[in-house]
């Protein structure tokens, strides 16, 4: 039996997942040897290398700059051979699990960001590495739900949602009662309202939801609309709380609702309909994508104000130690409940579960001035790299942001023969 998505669902689903949360924050410490490999200063001094030569191969393509098709296209070439080997070397993945990185993932990635130029030339690589991070996550659920890894109309109108809404409403120079009346109507075109565009922003927003349209007709696919509008009035509600605060309670609260109902829209978009299974399942893995991203944006939402559990923790000079403890093993949970799935290979579940205790572990690494110092030596020892290596690469790589912007639009280059499969959309000009 298929779920229906109602607020009271999501209210509902918050809540169980709440109490798994809770159920987290005790028990043996979350160190499975399978699942969590430990590595000796020397062995991360060798993945460290493989990381540096992966990343002057890299940068040697990027100087070279070549102009024409076909020296960019081989450019690809070289730099997907390239992290193939760095895959190996340094991330201790096996052959079958590269492929699918390499044969699959990354063409999900290169064709939207090859769609979203031809769409809309203003998006930045920031906007496309944000709507391709939406993009992979729906990707990975495909085979989870017995469907084979591909961009499809509604994953792509979905994923480029983000840019135009987020960040919009994010901005500073809005007025509130702007961003109220943008939102307000971007709700009523989710739920199948008829608006012209008034501007820009709007005319695109309505193109992408006319992508999820022509793949999901509203009148056989309810559910995919009513998660649409799930994640729309969590991020509205997000929003207006976690400005002004809260306690502990209400914000573990919003943070669920806003990264379940995300994932869960992910999941419907991937395949149509869900089982409650499923639908459990998504939902879990958006909390603990939203709890991740939190912890990595710590420093962030310090800065900005912004109240999340670890920003309201560190802001209370509370070490994060027991909060990402808390995360390892609620990653664990949802770990579980993958694996009760019917679908998707061990392969693959177990390179989904690797990434995210490598989000986490990144994100330990990041801020790690509200940790412990124990804390932080015992995590180090499950990095394949050292966390002084791990930021002051990162260092490097925003200092040489323009280089790798030189990189990201070589691969903006596609074969003679196209490979885009989706229809090649109207310019957003030509729209407004």
């Amino acid at each position: 039996m298929h779920e229906v998505y109602s607020w009271a669902w999501v209210e509902a689903q918050v809540a169980q997942t709440i109490e798994v949360w809770n159920g987290s924050a005790t028990g043996p410490e979350p160190r499975e040897p399978e699942h969590c490999p430990q590595y000796c200063v020397e062995q991360q001094r060798q993945r460290e290398q493989a990381y540096d030569e992966a990343l002057r191969a890299v940068e040697r393509e990027a100087k070279k700059a070549p102009r024409s098709r076909a020296g960019r296209l081989k450019a690809q070439e070289r730099i997907t051979a390239s992290f193939a080997r760095f895959s190996a070397a340094a991330l201790d993945l096996e052959e079958d699990a590269i492929r699918l990185l390499t044969d699959d993932f990354l063409p999900v990635g290169t064709k939207l960001a090859r769609w979203a130029r031809q769409f809309d030339a203003s998006l930045s690589m920031a906007d496309i590495i944000q709507a391709n991070r939406n993009a992979w996550t729906a990707c990975g659920l495909q085979p989870l739900l017995g469907e084979r890894i591909e961009l499809t109309a509604s994953i792509l109108g979905y994923s480029l949602l983000y840019p135009y809404t987020d960040n919009y409403l994010d901005r500073v120079d809005v007025a509130a009662g702007e961003k109220r009346r943008f939102s307000e109507r971007f709700r009523q075109r989710l739920g199948g309202g008829d608006l012209p565009a008034e501007d820009g922003r709007e005319a695109a927003l309505w193109a992408l939801v006319e992508l999820i349209e022509g793949q999901y007709p509203r009148e056989r696919f309810g559910p995919v609309f009513d998660c649409l509008l799930a994640i729309h009035r969590a991020q509205e509600e997000s929003i207006a709380q976690l400005k002004s605060g809260g306690d502990c309670a209400e914000v573990l609260r919003m943070s669920c609702a806003k990264g379940g109902s995300s994932v869960l829209a992910d999941a419907c978009l991937a395949r149509g309909s869900l089982s409650a299974q499923e639908s459990r399942f998504a939902f879990e893995w958006g909390v603990l994508l939203q709890l991740g991203d939190d912890l990595q944006d710590v420093q962030d939402d310090l800065r900005r104000g912004s109240v999340t559990l670890f920003s309201r923790a560190a802001g209370l000079g509370t070490p994060l130690d027991d909060l990402a403890t808390q995360l390892l093993r609620f990653s664990e949970q949802v770990g579980v409940r993958m694996d009760e799935l019917p679908c998707g290979s061990g392969m693959l579940k177990e390179l989904l579960r690797t990434s995210w205790r490598s989000l986490i572990v990144g994100a330990v690494a990041d801020s790690h001035e509200f940790f412990s110092p124990e804390f932080l030596r015992v995590t180090e020892q499950s990095s394949p790299f050292r966390f002084e290596f791990l930021r002051a690469r990162r260092k490097r790589l925003a200092s040489r942001e323009g280089l790798y912007a030189t990189l990201f639009e070589a691969f903006l280059e596609a074969p003679e023969d196209g490979d885009l499969e989706l229809a090649l959309p109207m310019p957003l000009r030509q729209r407004v």
